[in-house]
């Protein structure tokens, strides 16, 4: 089957089982996508003509209201037959031009049971710019890649610095905690591709941001934050970051060092499953930020993390006042066939 990009001469072709976005890709079409999970809405595209299934009812990205308006999700769609879309274009930064480069793993730390710090040494003298929130992708073999987002800000981005969560049944992430890069002399050398992704720092307004991180969904809330205090950019900044339990903390400290030198953060960890010693704010972190700052009008809001976290900050946030034109996520999900070799794994332990 063929899919045509409408008010164009671009073409591509798209197996049965293939996703449009997977397809387009493969061709090296460079469309708007993040999660690859149907879950941020970021690769939302309106189809001209043709039928397309999913694999799910509906994707949580995209809302009934969108899909009767002639909306489907690319990273989603399977093509019943052949199609003609209309793909929203790519909004990047000025400078930020998509490139692929060679780079080493320069070391590696562990900052958690299941978070590693990854640095990558990028060639000397290959320019590589990009946006504060943005992130790359690690190409695998057979034109498969992993996305990770970026934690440097740009000004500080040499090494390249990358949170990176173990996954049961990831290709690339499992390797590395099993041995992690800690010699020089050995640095494993792959393949990036970047910038990538439509969230990142808009500074067309000089509002109060509210930050709003799951997990690793950290990285691209630390690049921003570094950016904005590091330039003294004099907006009022409000962080909150959800994890599990204390061990899960793996950037507390620097946190809490940033807030203590920046008087305009205000830092708050949440832990959803917190040993009885804990002191601090506790439950889901979204509840926390609507329980403390109550209406939230006013607020460019930075949200990064899991699905069920940005679903529910999309869901209950504009209830308390927030513009949703100003309310920015990036919703980190497994890669398609990382979920399909976890099925595998479960299947083959039962």
């Amino acid at each position: 089957m063929r899919v045509s990009l409408a008010n164009s001469a671009v073409s591509f072709s798209v197996a049965p089982d293939q996703t449009v976005l997977d397809a387009a890709l493969r061709a090296g079409l460079k469309l708007p996508h993040s999660c690859n999970g149907g879950n941020c809405g970021a690769c939302r595209a309106r189809l001209k003509a043709g039928r397309v299934s999913y694999p799910q009812p509906m994707p949580l990205g995209l809302s009934a209201a969108e899909a009767a308006e002639g909306l489907i999700l690319l990273c989603q769609a399977r093509a019943l037959e052949d199609l003609s879309i209309e793909a929203f274009p790519v909004s990047t930064p000025d400078r930020a031009t998509v490139k692929r480069l060679p780079c080493r793993i320069e070391y590696t730390q562990r900052w958690s049971p299941d978070v590693l710090g990854v640095f990558l040494r990028l060639p000397v003298a290959e320019p590589f710019h990009f946006a504060p929130g943005q992130y790359l992708d690690v190409m695998l073999s057979g034109g498969r890649r992993r996305s990770f987002s970026i934690a440097s800000p740009p000004h500080d981005a040499r090494p390249l610095e990358l949170h990176v969560r173990r996954v049961t049944g990831g290709e690339w992430t499992e390797p590395l905690f099993a041995d992690p890069v800690a010699d020089p002399a050995r640095k494993p050398l792959l393949a990036i591709e970047g910038p990538l992704g439509n969230f990142f720092y808009r500074a067309d307004t000089l509002a109060p941001m509210l930050l709003v991180g799951g997990g690793t969904g950290l990285a691209p809330l630390k690049s921003i934050l570094r950016h904005v205090i590091d330039h003294a950019l004099g907006r009022d900044l409000t962080l909150y970051w959800g994890v599990r339990s204390e061990r899960d903390l793996y950037a507390d400290a620097e946190l809490q060092a940033l807030a203590a030198r920046a008087a305009n953060l205000r830092y708050c960890p949440v832990l959803s499953e917190p040993g009885p010693e804990w002191l601090g704010r506790r439950g889901w972190v979204h509840e926390a930020v609507q329980s403390d700052l109550g209406s939230l009008a006013g607020y460019d809001i930075y949200a990064s993390g899991p699905p069920a976290m940005i679903a529910a900050i999309r869901r209950e946030f504009p209830r308390y006042g927030a513009d949703e034109g100003r309310l920015f996520f990036d919703s980190f999900d497994y890669a398609p066939d990382t979920l399909e070799r976890q099925r595998t794994m479960a299947a083959s332990k039962s």
